[in-house]
């Protein structure tokens, strides 16, 4: 993974884009992966981590009435998540994580291992949501929150086309 986030920053760091990601399930583990590598200060800005429903509306204005109808592990709330990381700093990308990693908080229509992740792009016109993507993954805790992380480093690369 740490292989796959150093492509990333080459990535980044090519395109003179900077990086701040919105983590709720991964807990700050693709923040972490993105800054083991030497020079990720070049681009890498920040990360909120808003895994309670409370932080996410307080500290990245995530909508109450999205969490209502959507819930937390949504993409509306995804998208909102990576809005909200870029109406808060100055980077150009902003990536957002929202899942179930497990072993238990899941049920019939958000079963562990659902993760939604979005990708959202600083233009002069605000701010646009440049995709998103619901994953199922298997496995441990650690295996989901893993496989989320590198899903999320996979997609900045396919936007950058790296």
């Amino acid at each position: 993974m740490r292989r796959l986030a150093g492509r990333a920053g080459a990535a980044l760091l090519r395109t003179n884009v900077h990086l701040v990601t919105a983590e709720s399930c991964t807990g700050g583990l693709l923040a972490a992966t993105c800054t083991a590598n030497a020079g990720s200060s070049e681009w890498f800005e920040g990360a909120f981590v808003t895994y309670r429903i409370p932080v996410k509306i307080r500290v990245l204005d995530v909508s109450e009435l999205t969490l209502a109808r959507w819930g937390a592990v949504s993409e509306p709330t995804a998208r909102e998540m990576a809005v909200g990381a870029l109406n808060h700093c100055d980077a150009e990308m902003a990536v957002s994580i929202t899942g179930v990693a497990g072993p238990g908080g899941g049920d019939v229509s958000v079963p562990v291992g659902m993760v939604w992740i979005a990708w959202a792009m600083r233009v002069p016109t605000g701010v646009r949501i440049v995709q998103t993507a619901r994953h199922e993954f298997a496995g441990s805790r650690e295996h989901i929150r893993r496989a989320a992380v590198g899903a999320a480093l996979e997609g900045i690369l396919a936007i950058l086309h790296d």
